[in-house]
């Protein structure tokens, strides 16, 4: 994938965990809305401690996909890899599409298996792509190229 077709999927995945951040925030507030409304209790559990429970969840885990989006416009506008904790923030949303993928089919249905595939390959397509591009810009330390003739061995040493 060439320069110029990374960068738009950089930015698409960024756009989509941004919608998808205040999606879940979203959907995060209204269960805890409707557990403190029914007063709903699981096992005992105080219904008030449900509700805050899934309002933090919901805050923190858009929180996570946010600071992911973050680091996709940062790399879709510098056209560079991320590097570091980013590229690491990156692999493990990465996962959490994955396992979210498999989990959705039996508990959602196949609409959102397919989105979340969907927003798993934006994400490792940015990875690769940036990954392949900056791999052929640098060459690895002590990475020699071929000569012409055979390699003379060192020459021994005496005691």
């Amino acid at each position: 994938m060439g320069p110029v077709a990374r960068r738009p999927v950089a930015w698409v995945a960024a756009i989509v965990l941004f919608a998808e951040a205040l999606g879940i925030v979203l959907l995060n507030w209204f269960l805890g809305l409707v557990v403190d409304n029914q007063d709903m209790s699981l096992a005992g559990l105080d219904p008030r401690a449900m509700s805050v429970g899934a309002w933090i969840a919901g805050g923190l885990f858009g929180l996570y996909l946010v600071l992911c989006a973050i680091v996709l416009v940062r790399t879709a506008i510098a056209d560079r890899g991320p590097a570091g904790f980013g590229r690491i923030l990156l692999i493990s949303v990465a996962v959490v599409h994955g396992l979210l993928g498999a989990f959705s089919i039996s508990l959602v249905g196949w609409f959102s298996f397919v989105l979340m595939m969907v927003v798993l390959a934006l994400l490792v397509l940015t990875l690769v792509a940036y990954d392949r591009h900056e791999q052929g810009e640098r060459r690895p330390q002590g990475d020699v190229p071929a000569q012409n003739g055979p390699a003379t061995p060192p020459a021994p040493t005496t005691p």
